[in-house]
């Protein structure tokens, strides 16, 4: 996954820091949608040539990878 990754770049001046595909200003975010509305990694290809069928592979690792890390953080409300 580590591999993938290398094609991820976060930038605060591009797409104001979100999670790109290098080189584009294409997010994480808008692969993960497209892919979530019904559109097939071909048509993905197809409506954006700047892409390849490994930056979608590495928008969804980067996603898995940042779901994995995620952390829930309950605080405990104790009565007065």
């Amino acid at each position: 996954m580590n591999e993938l990754r290398a094609y991820i770049s976060i930038d605060p001046g591009i797409r104001f820091g979100k999670p790109c595909i290098k080189g584009t200003r294409i997010t994480v975010g808008d692969i993960l949608g497209w892919l979530s509305s019904g559109m097939t990694n071909q048509e993905i290809l197809e409506d954006y040539p700047e892409l390849q069928e490994v930056h979608i592979r590495s928008a969804l690792a980067f996603a898995a990878e940042r779901d994995a890390v995620t952390k829930i953080i309950i605080h405990n409300k104790r009565p007065a």
